[in-house]
């Protein structure tokens, strides 16, 4: 878990953080070394009561251990703790976080545009459809049932309208549904999923942007979760074709703390058209003077925000650029490609019932059982025993008929099943299916 190689770096970065002080008066605040430690050996003490989110074995929740250069960029910013809310509280950072928007801009084909960090997606999906509603103040907002809850719950703390969209068996927004909402006339967003966090399907957002075009409705693309696909090689035709069209669309949100190897709380949000700045727009009376430049409190909901993120994820744009083809778009292809090995080695099982194949990374499967009921009941307890074993999974409330396709034997004497789910977003997960298939037969087994 810990590499004494990380801790030398770290002590090499604030030793060269240093010397841009050298010229100050000698200071060093104090404090209570003794009791200082006491307290961090308990609190270390504490963290044990955590699953090993680090490791292939943990095969759950979408916890991507952030890279090394990450945790050393932050940690050492953190001894001048810069805050991008305005320049004077965060001049090198902010510059720093201006230039990786940029680069994330890119990553969709997008120059002229604007945008900023965010404390995560949540935030970043709340700007977006407050600009959504600030545009349209009287439209909906049309999302999928399997999208993540917090555009319905967004939604009603902006005062909008929410409507979710049926999806269909492989867990994609049914255009007929879309296009019915539509023709209602009172519409004004549609927002499409780039890999929802429960089955990771993304939206066939081609012909969603075609339908926005037809009824002059805008698009927001969640990209949370699936944002950083976009580079991938292994990616299908249709889902492929679906990144392609993200050039297109009028805002994107992304969360560099997901695929982008960052510490929590990093994520972002991109507006193609940049004259949206203007809702933003505020009178503060302690308006900050350093400069006469555009600072990024100017154009954020929240104020103060950690320039350290904007540090961690320079540096690691830096060592792993934006491009296809390269080592993080190699990373991403060995987590598509773990998790359609994955889904095949379950289809081979008699003890478990595979669903729609991956888009992305994220696998949903059932226990083989006679009926709903009982396959969730397997479902919790294969979740209980595999844990015990230290592969660590998730699970996932579907409705009923969803798994009905898969598993067409399966009485369904209930509204809603549960199943397994797992997240295979470590490349090293690749080498690990042997060791998860075997805990999980062992685990299954009566």
């Amino acid at each position: 878990m810990i590499n004494p190689a990380e801790l030398e770096l770290l002590k090499s970065a604030l030793a060269k953080l240093a010397e841009g002080y050298d010229g100050l008066p000698d200071f060093t605040p104090e404090f209570d070394n003794d009791r200082t430690a006491a307290v961090l050996q308990t609190v270390a003490e504490r963290m044990h009561d955590n699953y090993p989110y680090y490791h292939p074995l943990y095969a759950g929740q979408m916890l991507k251990p952030p890279h090394p250069v990450a945790r050393i960029a932050y940690a050492m910013s953190l001894w001048v703790n810069p805050n991008n809310h305005a320049l004077d509280g965060g001049k090198a950072s902010s510059a720093l976080e201006k230039e990786c928007i940029v680069e994330l801009a890119h990553m969709f084909g997008w120059d002229d545009m604007l945008g900023h960090l965010t404390g995560g997606g949540t935030v970043a999906n709340l700007e977006a459809l407050w600009i959504a509603g600030r545009l349209h103040p009287d439209k909906r907002i049309i999302a999928s049932q399997q999208a993540h809850y917090t555009h319905s719950r967004i939604s009603d703390v902006l005062g909008l309208k929410f409507s979710a969209v049926e999806v269909d068996d492989r867990g994609r927004m049914q255009l007929g549904h879309i296009e019915e909402l539509l023709r209602g006339g009172d519409v004004g967003t549609i927002v499409a999923t780039m890999g929802n966090t429960g089955l990771g399907a993304v939206d066939k957002l081609p012909e969603i942007l075609e339908l926005a075009q037809n009824f002059s409705v805008r698009v927001h693309a969640d990209a949370a979760y699936g944002g950083y696909f976009g580079l991938a090689g292994e990616l299908h035709t249709v889902t492929r074709a679906a990144y392609d069209g993200l050039v297109d669309v009028d805002s994107i949100v992304i969360d560099p703390h997901k695929h982008g190897l960052q510490p929590y709380g990093c994520g972002c949000v991109l507006f193609r058209n940049p004259d949206v700045g203007h809702f933003y727009k505020h009178d503060s009376p302690f308006t900050y003077f350093s400069s006469a430049e555009l600072h990024l409190g100017e154009i954020s909901l929240e104020c103060s925000r950690p320039g350290a993120s904007a540090v961690a994820l320079w540096a690691t744009q830096q060592l792993f650029p934006l491009v296809k083809g390269g080592e993080l778009a190699d990373s991403l292809d060995k987590c598509l490609l773990a998790a359609r090995d994955f889904h095949r080695r379950l289809g081979q099982s008699n003890l478990y019932v595979p669903l729609m194949s991956p888009e992305l990374d994220i696998v949903v499967y059932a226990v083989a059982e006679s009926n709903v009921k009982a396959a969730s009941e397997k479902a919790r307890t294969v979740f209980a025993k595999a844990a015990e074993l230290d592969l660590h999974l998730a699970m996932i409330e579907l409705p009923a008929s969803l798994v009905k396709q898969y598993a067409p034997d399966m009485d369904i004497n209930a509204e809603t099943i549960t199943c397994l789910r797992s997240v295979l977003m470590k490349p090293e997960h690749q080498d690990w299916l042997d060791a998860i298939m075997e805990i999980l037969e062992k685990s299954a087994a009566d």
